[in-house]
């Protein structure tokens, strides 16, 4: 499935949550974060953070897939200094 806003991730959280016959309750206590995250989740907050939102998918056994668009490998560069710039030049 394509993930591409915090909506369409909470909706497959929510869709697998359910197929597994787990309350948000359950998963909550299960990923160890609160209910209310777990509803913020669902919801589509996109100020949730990372982490948890991670937690939570590897607690219902997801996993979140990168790809790197067309024409670029995602194979470390050779030269460390032509890589990515890191987040001090964000």
């Amino acid at each position: 499935m394509r993930i591409d806003t915090p909506q369409s991730l909470g909706r497959a959280v929510r869709t697998i949550r359910k197929q597994l016959g787990l309350t948000q309750p359950e998963l909550a206590m299960t990923a160890g974060t609160s209910v209310r995250f777990i509803v913020e989740v669902e919801k589509g907050k996109p100020t949730c953070q990372i982490g948890k939102v991670l937690t939570v998918l590897a607690t219902l056994g997801m996993t979140l897939d990168l790809r790197p668009p067309p024409g670029i490998t995602d194979e470390p560069t050779a030269d460390p200094s032509k890589g990515l710039s890191d987040a001090a030049d964000a």
